[in-house]
């Protein structure tokens, strides 16, 4: 059977090939980034009990290092997916993705030192890291202008679902963690196998591919004056928001037990500020498409600001803290995906994806800084307040970064051709 990759259906006859299509995309696109969510908390689960049996002789130092490595990968894969994804298509660079992850995950159980075990976490992270902005695009340019703020949140939603499926599974294995790498390898090769034959390449990318102009697209495209103030502030805010998200994920049970919260309270803290972002995510998408994407991010990250302020505050009532904790996670985790919902809406499809992969791997670099500076806050003994004054501050360096965005989708355009911005949608 071959692969479904041609667009070009018309009359009324394509109208259920076209539902079809949709369906497909959007499907695959949040199962793709669901297994990357069960990455994301697949080696922390299973770190205590790698250290506890001494796999591979490895050690605390060890077991750092593969965390920061996989990181690492994520972030360069992100990088290279954008300018491969906008010359060769979408939906191979997905495939292809998801196929290179899949196999070095299952070989990671296999390892015989911690050097391998490290390698082959690396190779795998790097194919990971290209399936968040691959699908993003591909989700986005499947809906209407109007939708890709709801698009885009409501595919991040799979990652929370992954990492919640990750964490139940966890707990049912026990010491068996290779199950949990089998499990994600596994799933990853099925999807593959059915992306090969149901996801159809975005009908964006074949019409910018079909004109002359758009042939050969470069990083460098994003320096150039039509691109280069929205690109400094969506880095900027995307590195932000991450920043914000991998250091409350990381850390804040233990700022709220230095806070003098029992650990039972202070764990349970971030399981309700996950719930609050899967809530933020649906809130934030349909907000944005109707309000605006750059308003509604400025507001989501001004919000983000007072909460973060107010978790420094010792709270007596629980009531009053998971409420709190909620509502972080609501604003906190949907306004540095809004700011992929604006690299969407904002870039034609020329460059839309080189501009998503760049935004999601500079982004991956404040995914590696948040954690290790609010970390040193915790070891000189200071995280509570401290750390959250941090992430407070954090905040508004990424609301500051949204303010800096051009307000309508056409500026870049009508810079670079001439033409009037007046039709283009606001963002």
């Amino acid at each position: 059977m071959a692969p479904t990759t041609s667009p070009n259906t018309t009359g009324a006859a394509s109208r259920p090939g076209m539902s079809d299509r949709k369906v497909w995309t959007v499907v695959l696109c949040w199962i793709t980034v669901m297994l990357e969510g069960y990455d994301l908390v697949v080696l922390g689960a299973i770190i205590p009990t790698l250290l506890k049996t001494h796999h591979l002789g490895m050690t605390a130092a060890d077991a750092t290092t593969v965390a920061t490595l996989s990181l690492v990968g994520v972030a360069i894969g992100a990088v290279m997916v954008g300018p491969l994804a906008d010359r060769f298509g979408r939906r191979l660079l997905l495939i292809g993705s998801v196929v290179e992850f899949s196999v070095f995950t299952l070989l990671l159980p296999l390892a015989t030192s911690v050097g391998m075990f490290a390698a082959l976490r690396l190779i795998a992270s790097i194919g990971l890291g290209a399936c968040m902005p691959a699908s993003l695009t591909m989700m986005a340019e499947n809906m209407p202008a109007a939708r890709r703020a709801r698009a885009s949140t409501l595919t991040m939603t799979g990652y929370h679902t992954g990492a919640v499926i990750t964490s139940l599974l966890a707990l049912q294995v026990t010491d068996n963690w290779q199950v949990l790498f089998y499990v994600l390898g596994i799933a990853g090769l099925v999807v593959a196998v059915i992306q090969w034959f149901r996801l159809p390449e975005s009908e964006a990318f074949v019409r910018a591919k079909e004109a002359p102009a758009s042939r050969r697209v470069a990083f460098g495209e994003l320096l150039k004056p039509a691109y280069l103030r929205a690109g400094i502030g969506i880095w900027v805010a995307s590195f932000m928001g991450l920043l914000l998200v991998y250091g409350l994920n990381t850390w804040l049970p233990k700022l709220m037990n230095d806070a003098g919260y029992p650990i039972p309270t202070a764990v349970t803290q971030l399981l309700i500020l996950n719930a609050g972002g899967i809530a933020g995510l649906v809130l934030g998408g349909f907000v944005a498409d109707r309000r605006g994407i750059k308003s509604t991010t400025l507001g989501w990250f001004a919000l983000s600001v007072g909460l973060l302020a107010c978790l420094s505050i010792r709270m007596h009532s629980d009531l009053l803290l998971n409420t709190v904790v909620f509502l972080t996670g609501v604003f906190v985790f949907s306004a540095q995906v809004l700011v992929y919902a604006y690299v969407t809406h904002f870039y034609p499809a020329s460059v839309r994806g080189t501009a998503l992969g760049s935004a999601s791997g500079i982004g991956r670099i404040g995914s590696i800084v948040g954690p290790s500076i609010t970390g040193a806050l915790v070891a000189a003994g200071i995280g509570h307040p401290w750390g959250f004054y941090f992430f407070a501050a954090v905040a508004v360096a990424g609301f500051l970064a949204v303010l800096t965005l051009p307000g309508r989708a056409a500026a870049a355009q009508a810079e670079a051709t001439g033409a009037a911005p007046a039709a283009e949608p606001a963002v």
